[in-house]
């Protein structure tokens, strides 16, 4: 998505490199925005003292460029400490992307280099956060079911929510979708060139030949397949079964509990009370 719009915007022939993104879409929890106003190292701020600074670093960010920001967040729509962890007084609006968990798992399990079952018990952790205090300040996940309810359950006119797959499979409809969401009217040439150059496929190619800075040690590569429906060839079906009984009432939500695993859908408990 970060490509898509870097590209779209330049509208350049070439494609943006993937080392320079970040010259385009800031990242939320890039250590050096805190370190700037913190007054101390950052590995020295308590989760308090953290959460105050997140509002004003927002505001640092409305005045990197003159016109729109971009910002990557992978923080669950909620708060830490009583204090948002977005502020939406200096935000016009967001597009939450979202991917089947049973595909994300293997993700997980290659970016952070855990088993599948390891990776399993990540998606389902309520206390999950990332960031190493250094180079990126702690992000809080929550489990993918707290993630994705916090940004859904509230329909929005000034949020996007678009499925992983649907960018994959029906890119030019999707992608398209994400302009005129922004207010953009590209022409189908400039559309089509933004999709070309930020496919997984060049995203992958640039990353081979010159390497991506935003690439976890633990991993191999961070673009690694960028297929759906990898979890029928590396889950079993004991992990398919876990996944749906962790996340069965989102998954359910957006499409992605299979026909052929219905049955892995827990029943409804009855609950019965009586009056006094």
């Amino acid at each position: 998505m970060r490509s898509f719009l870097h590209n779209l915007f330049r509208g350049a022939e070439e494609p943006v490199h993937i080392n320079d993104i970040a010259d385009f879409c800031l990242g939320e929890s890039s250590a050096h925005w805190y370190a700037a106003r913190a007054g101390k190292p950052v590995e020295e701020l308590n989760e308090e003292e953290l959460a105050k600074l997140r509002p004003i670093v927002h505001r640092d960010f409305t005045m990197v460029f003159p016109d729109s920001v971009f910002v990557k967040t992978h923080n669950y729509l909620g708060e830490s400490c009583g204090v948002p962890l977005h502020t939406m007084e200096v935000t016009a609006g967001g597009i939450y992307v979202l991917r089947n968990p049973l595909d994300v798992v293997i993700s997980v399990s290659h970016h952070f280099n855990q088993t599948i079952d390891e990776a399993i018990e990540h998606l389902a952790n309520d206390e999950c956060t990332a960031g190493d205090m250094q180079t990126h300040v702690v992000e809080i996940h929550r489990s993918w079911s707290t993630h994705v309810r916090s940004w859904t359950e509230h329909p929005s006119p000034q949020l996007l929510v678009v499925r992983y797959e649907d960018l994959l499979h029906k890119p030019r409809k999707y992608f398209k979708q994400v302009a005129s969401f922004l207010g953009l009217k590209p022409s189908p040439a400039r559309l089509e060139r933004a999709i070309r150059n930020s496919s997984f496929r060049a995203l992958k190619n640039m990353e081979q030949k010159s390497g991506f800075k935003e690439r976890p040690k633990e991993a191999e590569s961070f673009f690694r397949e960028g297929r759906s429906e990898q979890w029928r060839e590396v889950l079993t079906p004991a992990q398919v079964r876990r996944i749906i009984a962790d996340h069965h009432e989102q998954m359910e939500r957006f499409g992605y509990i299979p026909d052929d695993y219905r049955d892995a859908v827990p029943k409804q408990t009855e609950q019965s009370g009586v009056a006094g």
